[in-house]
Parts: structure tokens; sequence; C-alpha cells
């Protein structure tokens, strides 16, 4: 099959759209051209000259000589109605907005499939991995049961920086804002918002369940205090931002985003930095392990390069898994181990939610819990959280597991 000529138009000319240009720079077998780049600032001072850059976003969607329009910008909304009116007029598109995609998925897969036209995106999940290739054409037969992963390079750069040279963390947070790897307004990925968008998305490629951004449960890294980082160095752990989804016995899919101590035994323990890893789990294939940088610049920009050369092909998303209708249904009915840190007031409160504690601490300000809770009671615990509590995963609590703890309150009743 023959390559095809690609004229981009390109919105959002910052450190990924630099990187794109750059690296376009350098791979002239691609047969692709950015014949037109829009940006908003008209006095920021830009590396390449005046005469590449507009100011007017419709004189890329105007241009019927730009099959292929590349969005690489921060504002979400701004983004879906770029996305949307260049779907309409048949331009093929790339993305590395994962909110937008989160937000807009059902609408982003309708405008596909009646304007028969593709929007890849796989630099919106995780960054330089190639995971949603993947999982559309190595999964799209196998009988996955779970995926999780390190899914956000700030948040793991930041974990890492607060162990490996026990920085603060307000500390290593400046120091990723100052390497560009967090946004100056840091919540989106400090408080677990861009991995869920990222396990939405995978969520979509990996089980064919659609969710919305408000279905799934999110807790960051931004609460995790002096007591948890102690917990964890005394007992060898590292804490990681994970998100996961996993399949039940009775069909029901489970998905969160919670931040989970990690031991050395565990692939993801040394996925250090701004690197992602993922986990993926099958009937036939058990377990396989993807590791890369997860943020910066370039690794970013190989991900969307990876997409161009894809629609240089006519590559897009099949959508396997969402067209096989499971009808999977996304379940609270889930068993968690984790330590809850809490005010030493809340103690009594916060046990009466917990099925088995392992262990109880209170001093004069503060304490935690370790053992059992629903996914359930954990949301109702976290509702309303000002900074005063933190929840770090320990396991996922087997159907199997489960079943012998309640043997065993059944016993002692």
């Amino acid at each position: 099959m023959s390559r095809k000529t690609l004229n981009i138009g390109l919105y959002g000319f910052g450190c990924v759209g630099f990187g794109l240009y750059e690296v376009l720079q350098k791979t002239p077998g691609l047969k692709a051209n950015i014949k037109n780049i829009c940006v908003k600032d008209k006095n920021k001072p830009r590396e390449i000259g005046s005469e590449n850059f507009t100011f007017d976003k419709n004189d890329i969607l105007n241009d019927d000589e730009i099959n292929v329009v590349v969005e690489l910008i921060d504002d979400a909304d701004a983004a879906f109605e770029i996305v949307s009116e260049a779907l309409k007029r048949g331009k093929a598109v790339v993305s590395a907005n994962k909110k937008m995609i989160a937000e807009h998925f059902t609408e982003l897969l309708e405008l596909q499939e009646k304007h028969n036209v593709p929007l890849l995106y796989e630099a919106a999940a995780c960054a330089s991995i190639p995971i949603i290739r993947n999982l559309e054409e190595y999964y799209d037969n196998d009988l996955l049961e779970s995926i999780e992963g390190i899914v956000n390079g700030s948040t793991n750069y930041i974990l890492t920086k607060t162990f490996a040279e026990n920085l603060s963390y307000d500390d290593a947070l400046k120091q990723a804002q100052d390497l560009g790897f967090a946004e100056s307004n840091p919540i989106l990925d400090t408080g677990g918002f861009d991995a869920k968008y990222k396990l939405q998305i995978l969520l979509a490629h990996s089980f064919g369940y659609i969710a919305k951004p408000a279905d799934l449960f999110n807790i960051g890294i931004d609460n995790i205090g002096p007591l948890e980082l102690k917990y964890a160095k005394e007992k060898g752990l590292k804490i990681k931002l994970i998100a996961q989804a996993f399949k039940g016995s009775k069909g029901e899919l489970s998905a969160f985003v919670i931040p989970k101590f990690v031991s050395s035994e565990e692939r993801l323990f040394n996925v250090d930095d701004v690197f992602n890893g993922v986990l993926t789990k099958t009937s036939f294939a058990d377990t396989q392990f993807f590791v890369g940088r997860g943020a910066g610049a370039h690794p970013t920009a190989s991900a969307v390069l990876s997409d161009i050369s894809a629609l240089s092909y006519d590559y897009r998303y099949e959508y396997k898994k969402i067209n096989q209708k499971e009808n999977l249904v996304l379940s609270d009915d889930v068993n968690l181990s984790v330590l809850l840190r809490h005010k030493k007031e809340d103690a009594d409160t916060f046990k009466k939610q917990f099925l088995t504690i392992d262990e109880a601490y209170t001093n004069n300000e503060s304490g935690y819990i370790t053992g059992t809770i629903t996914l359930k009671n954990l949301k109702d615990i976290q509702t309303g959280n000002t900074g005063d509590r933190s929840f770090i995963l320990q396991h996922v609590v087997t159907e199997k597991e489960t079943a012998a703890q309640q043997n065993e309150i059944a016993v002692q009743i």
C-alpha cells in the first residue's frame, strides 16, 4: 500500500507542537507537510518565522488542501470546536487532548462514523506507549481481564522525587512545573483527573465500555501526607498513582484511580520519573507489561507522529470492543485493602465503615486504619475531604479472599 501525502493544519505550537515540527523535519519519508499553524498569542516569540502562522482557526478549516488537522491546544472546549468542525469537513484528525476526548467521546464516535473520517489520539493516553493501538489490534479477540498502570508522568515524577531525594511535595511539584511536566495550575494532574480521563479512553478500547468522567472515581496525590510516606518507607514500598479497570466473574466492571503502595516484587515499582507503565492481563497471554516516557515534548510528539504516519496508510480505529456490545455494567461492589489516614476524632466513625481492620493507630492529632473497605464506603469517606484524610490502596481484594473474609466474620458472629 502506497502512502498518502498529508498536508497538515496544526493548532497549537507549545512544547509538543514544536517537538512535532522538529520530528517531522527529520522524517522526510513520511510525506507529511505542515502547511499552516494556528496560534492564539500574537506577541509570543516563536522558534520559527511568522510566515508559518495564522491567528484565525478558519484559515485551516477552510483550506481544502489540508487533509489532516493536528490539535495540540490546552483548552478542551476550544479543542472540541476545532476537532468536531474538522471531522464535519472530512478532514482526518490527530489529537492529544485527553480531557476533550473523554468529555465528548460519544459525540466524536458519531462524527467519525457519520462523516467517514478517522480521529486518532494515541498521545492522549500514555504519550510514547502505543497502548491504544495494541488494545485495538492485539487484544481484540483475547479475553482481557484487567488493565492497570501509571498513566500520568507528572505525578510519577513528583512521587519519585519525594521518595528518591526526600524532597517535600511542594518542592517536587515546583520542580515538575519548572521542567514543564506539570501545569501552573497542577490539579488536573495531582488531583488524578488526567489519569481518570486516560482511564476512560482506555476503557473504551479495552472493554468496549463508554464512560463519562463523572462515572469514574479518582483520588490524586495532593492529599498524601508525611504519615503515608513514612509508612511506605518503613515497609520498603513506594506510592504510585494507579489507574485500573478489571472485570468480575458476573460481568461487572470496576474502574478507578487511587494512589497505591507498590512493593519491589511488582513491575510498576521501578517505573519512576516521568515514565508510564501499563500492565494488561488476559485469559490466554496472562500478564504483559508496557513502559515508556509519559511526559515531555518529544515523547508526546512521537505518539502524534505515529498517528500521522498511520493516517498516511488510511488507518482508523475500528472500535472492535465497543461494536461487540458486551453490555458491561460499572460496579462499586468491590472490596479494597487500604490505608486510611484520618483526624483523631474521626477514628471511631471511620472504623465502622470497614469490613475488617488489620491495624489501627491514633496519636494526639491523627491516626490511620488499615483493612478492607468497599469502594462504595471509600467514596463516602472521601466525599467532602478537605485534606484531613487520605487513602492509599494496598491491593484489590479478590472474590476468593472476600468469600473467605465473609466466612470468617460469620464464624465470629
